[in-house]
């Protein structure tokens, strides 16, 4: 994975409208096997060639989620990073991640409520220029108050 920024804990206290942080990650076949395996989803959509071709998308293709799980990794680990915890998450499913796809995940601070602790974030997903997903989040942030 390649971050844009180190990762950590950006408090309540200096997070600012516009910030934004991305990671870019190569979706393998094994990341596709570890979370058909972890979440018990074996759609054979994700896993079957033969079966892949003949449906809409004319191939396999990652889980939605798992794509979707790059977004926490952003939120989780860069903006507003260790210590978050996830309130809610919208997401739409443009298009379809491949084996071998690299996503750009982006999150990006679009309103903050400081006396609850509360950062909004516009959240989506790319493969080259093709928006694949899209949503948004809204996170409860770590405080420099509580630790």
């Amino acid at each position: 994975m390649l971050d844009n920024q180190p990762r950590g804990t950006i408090c309540i206290e200096d997070i600012e409208i516009g910030m934004t942080r991305s990671l870019r990650k190569t979706v393998t076949d094994r990341d596709i096997e570890l979370f058909g395996e972890i979440s018990t989803d074996r759609n054979p959509v994700h896993f079957d060639d033969s079966y892949a071709e003949d449906t809409i998308f004319e191939g396999r293709i990652a889980h939605g989620m798992l794509t979707a799980g790059l977004i926490s990794a952003v939120i989780g680990e860069q903006l507003p990073g260790h210590g978050t915890i996830y309130m809610g998450q919208t997401l739409k499913f443009l298009a379809p991640v491949r084996p071998g796809d690299t996503v750009l995940a982006e999150v990006t601070v679009t309103d903050i409520i400081h006396a609850k602790r509360r950062v909004a974030l516009e959240c989506r997903c790319t493969v080259g220029d093709t928006v694949v997903l899209k949503g948004e989040a809204m996170v409860l942030a770590p405080s420099r108050k509580f630790d």
